[in-house]
Parts: structure tokens; sequence; C-alpha cells
């Protein structure tokens, strides 16, 4: 099936349609073979391969776009995630993923700061993004350099899919706690006026991580950028 989808290129509001639609029993079949500790193995392999349907997906899927494009806003006056950018989408989704791999779960320097990446694309933020709205999205999107931005999100996909084939049943019970709040805090890369998101990670045991931010949350904003695509080539 999934080959017959990519090969429809001149059809992408058909690809998302069907695909969205099967990405999210994809996600719904990993979830359950997680929830056994039998079955543990098989959904971490079947939520890498999900994962990297999906990023080799995003990257194919904004190819023929120019860089202009991955600043643009065509649904601008929508609410949801298509109202964004596509540059802001990519950012947005490994940001997280970051800060929540190596801050909260390993403890460690994120990618972002380890490897200088704020330098490398261009960025003016070192948070998430969710602080940006309406037209400042699209103007720190401009600012981005749109091949380091997939250097970046590449680097966080294979150090999130090494981490995974590390976990074992038992870690998916693993909770979080006021000095792991703390630590985010400290590192200053959620904007303070979006500190809940800091609560909503930390509300979550492991296996509640791997759906959000490591599996739906791509889903929900690769759907939006293959909205916006369609609207810019069409």
């Amino acid at each position: 099936m999934y080959c017959d989808i990519i090969m429809v290129q001149d059809k992408l509001e058909f690809i998302g349609e069907i695909m969205n639609k099967e990405w999210s029993e994809l996600n719904k079949e990993v979830k359950i073979l997680l929830n056994k500790k039998t079955s543990f193995k098989d959904g971490i392999d079947k939520l890498i391969a999900l994962r990297s349907f999906l990023f080799n997906e995003w990257k194919k899927a904004m190819s023929d776009l120019s860089i202009e494009d991955y600043s643009n806003q065509p649904f601008f006056n929508r609410g949801g995630y298509e109202s964004k950018t596509i540059a802001y989408s990519i950012f947005h989704v490994f940001r997280i993923e970051d800060i929540v791999l190596n801050t909260l779960i390993n403890n460690r320097q994120q990618i972002f700061i380890r490897d200088d990446y704020q330098y490398k694309m261009n960025s003016s933020i070192i948070t998430t993004g969710n602080e940006l709205k309406g037209e400042s999205i699209s103007d720190f999107s401009k600012t981005l350099v749109i091949e380091e931005l997939w250097e970046y999100a590449k680097s966080v996909f294979e150090e999130s899919n090494d981490w995974l084939l590390s976990i074992e049943y038992d870690d998916l019970k693993i909770v979080y706690f006021e000095i792991d709040k703390e630590k985010i805090r400290n590192t200053k890369t959620v904007a303070e006026s979006e500190i809940w998101l800091i609560d909503y990670w930390c509300v979550k045991d492991i296996k509640g991580l791997l759906g959000m931010p490591f599996s739906r949350h791509w889903i929900m904003h690769l759907e939006a950028s293959l909205r916006i695509r369609n609207r810019l080539v069409r």
C-alpha cells in the first residue's frame, strides 16, 4: 500500500487523506504491541519503522518546495497546525523531541545545544516555538537555514531511535517529579509563557511519552505540512 500511495506524486491531497488514516491505524497497532511484555520489542520495531516512514515521507513531500515556501502561511487565518509554516512544524517537532529525550529522559545536553544548531540553522530562538504567534511564525521561519534544519531533525530522529532500541518493557513505568520539571526549566529552552508544556510532559510516564512526542505529535504536524504543501503547489 505504501508504494502505491507514494508513486502518485501528482495527487498529494489524495495521498494525504489515505495516508493519514493509515498512519493513525499504524500508531494504534504500535500502542497495542507496547502494552504487553511479550510483544513489546515488536512494538518498538514497528514504532521505529513508522517513524522512519514518516520522516522519509516528510522530506520527500517537501523536496520540490522553494526555500520561500517553507516560511509561507497560506492558512494564516485558520486555527490548528496548518496555520503555521512547514519550517516551524519541523523545528517545533524536533525541538520538543530533543528536549524530552535528552533533558528529561536521558539527563544530558540537548543536540541543539551540544552541536550548536542555533548557529548552524540561524535560529533566533532556543525554545520549542510555542510562544510564537501570527506573523512572528513566518518571520522566524524566514531566518532558518533549511538544509541545517533538516540535519538537526535527522540527528534528533536517529538519536531517539537509538534510545528506543535500548529501553525495556519495565521502563514504560518510569515517572517524573518536580526535580525533573526544574531540570527542564533551568535549560531556558521552554518559554516562560509555555511552562505548561513541562507539566504536560512530566505528568506522563515513558509509555505516555512514546505517544507524545515520539509518534502522534509527528503525525499531526506532518499532516499540517502536507496541507500547506498542497495549497502552495496546486
